[in-house]
């Protein structure tokens, strides 16, 4: 395979990611699952094309996003994760869940890709759809308590079109957050420069929001949190990291080029 091309080959940025911090740091994050798909790579050219910053940006989103799931599991026991835009991400084997059930949806093509790398487990179930035809959720016990996860995914679409996506999933479900991460406006223009820089140039991102407390009212939902991408790596690893790395992760956290883990429930949800 050449050049990456479209939204559903960007699956390989975030797993290229994992494998590359897992190796160089797995006291912060170890991702064994991961670091087995090394030999699905189509070539080098994230690789030669990336640095420790935009690894650590991915990476991080991870371990905030897999804290707040094994949370909700803690509260909840018996219940849904749901994780929409799945590709090839493996939170499944870092939480290892005794009682959740996890699905992956994402788009029939990327479905057929993660069946063939990883296999799909009892409790581990794909599901082939589009994101906006919220039938890919008549296939889940709705009565559960759910949390659904979209990371990486609503920066490809437009605001209008992601308010859509959340009124969607909290008409369907009965007791639901949102999780999803989301980067300001000057965050995003710098991610784009990143990933046209892989050369896939056809993924451009679009969604951002400045604040994620006024577009929880947008949607009609309760803001739960927000929290910054890099609160625990900036703490643990410190000076283990490049001298650019630590200044922008600095700069996303706390200036004007932010970043967040944002967790939104639904009015009707239990849990707050």
């Amino acid at each position: 395979m050449g050049k990456l091309k479209g939204v559903a080959d960007t699956l390989y940025i975030p797993l290229t990611a994992r494998i590359n911090i897992s190796k160089r740091f797995p006291d912060f994050f170890y991702d064994e699952k991961a670091l087995e798909l090394e030999k699905e790579l189509p070539d080098d050219s994230i690789e030669r094309n990336s640095g420790e910053y935009f690894y650590m940006a991915s990476v991080c989103r991870y371990k905030v996003t897999d804290d707040m799931i094994r949370k909700f599991i803690k509260s909840h026991d018996r219940c849904n994760i749901i994780n929409l835009g799945a590709g090839l991400e493996t939170a499944y084997y870092r939480i290892k869940p005794a009682k959740a059930l996890f699905y992956e949806m994402d788009l029939p093509e990327v479905i057929d890709i993660r069946r063939r790398c990883l296999g799909e487990k009892d409790n581990d179930i794909f599901i082939a759809g589009d994101l906006f035809d919220i039938s890919w959720a008549d296939t889940i016990d709705r009565t559960l308590p759910s949390m659904v996860v979209v990371s990486g995914v609503f920066q490809y679409f437009e605001k209008e079109q992601v308010k859509q996506i959340i009124g969607r999933i909290t008409e369907a479900f009965e007791n639901v957050e949102i999780v999803f991460d989301a980067m300001s406006s000057k965050a995003i223009n710098y991610a784009n420069k990143y990933v046209r820089r892989t050369g896939n140039s056809s993924a451009a991102m679009h969604f951002f929001t400045d604040g994620p407390r006024e577009l929880a009212r947008e949607c009609n939902v309760e803001f739960v949190e927000a929290l910054p991408f890099f609160t625990e790596a900036r703490r643990k690893l410190g000076r283990k990291l490049k001298v650019f790395t630590r200044i922008a992760m600095k700069v996303v956290d706390e200036g004007g080029r932010k970043g967040y883990i944002i967790r939104f429930a639904s009015q009707r949800s239990g849990e707050r």
